[in-house]
């Protein structure tokens, strides 16, 4: 594998444990705040990022790379309000967004086009990713403050598939 594609490979899975640490501490905060379906969400999407890391652990394995298994800084813990959460979730995913399309950029700047192809099950996912965190910020802007509307969105959110039901992540 090109060491400069195994060097971004690695950033990348870096960047998805943060990415899964952050959620499993969005859902602690969410869990202790005493809103458990969106806790319920934010832990499966905390285990969904775990596996985008995993699979590009193992791709990298497989092209004979050698994948870093990263150490992370501890993240956030305390969150203002549910809006709060899923504002930095919307940017944690736009930072996540423009590092895979960096990949991509340097997969095509180095004609590694096996990693490229890999990739756009990444790119794909992500534009995903930031439709359903947009997608949860205009409900809870439509919500506002009415204690009603946040109890119906805790209880509807949990229908919200993160994974199609393959147990893979999508």
């Amino acid at each position: 594998m090109n060491k400069k594609i195994e060097d971004i490979l690695n950033n990348q899975i870096q960047a998805e444990a943060i990415s899964s640490q952050l959620y499993l501490a969005m859902a602690s905060w969410a869990e202790n705040s005493g809103i458990n379906g969106t806790a319920n969400f934010l832990y499966l999407h905390a285990d969904e990022e775990r596996l985008h890391m995993l699979k590009l652990i193992r791709f990298v394995n497989e092209r004979g790379g050698t994948a870093i298994i990263p150490s992370i800084p501890s993240p956030q813990q305390n969150f203002e309000s549910l809006s709060h959460v899923f504002t930095l979730l919307l940017e944690h995913e736009l930072m996540v967004t423009n590092m895979i399309n960096e990949v991509v950029f340097v997969c095509l700047e180095q004609k590694d086009y096996t990693t490229h192809n890999f990739m756009q099950w990444f790119v794909a996912e992500q534009l995903e990713e930031e439709a359903l965190a947009r997608n949860i910020l205009d409900k809870l802007k439509m919500i506002g403050s009415d204690k009603g509307g946040l109890y119906l969105f805790d209880r509807d959110i949990e229908t919200i598939q993160v994974a199609p039901k393959t147990g893979a992540a999508k």
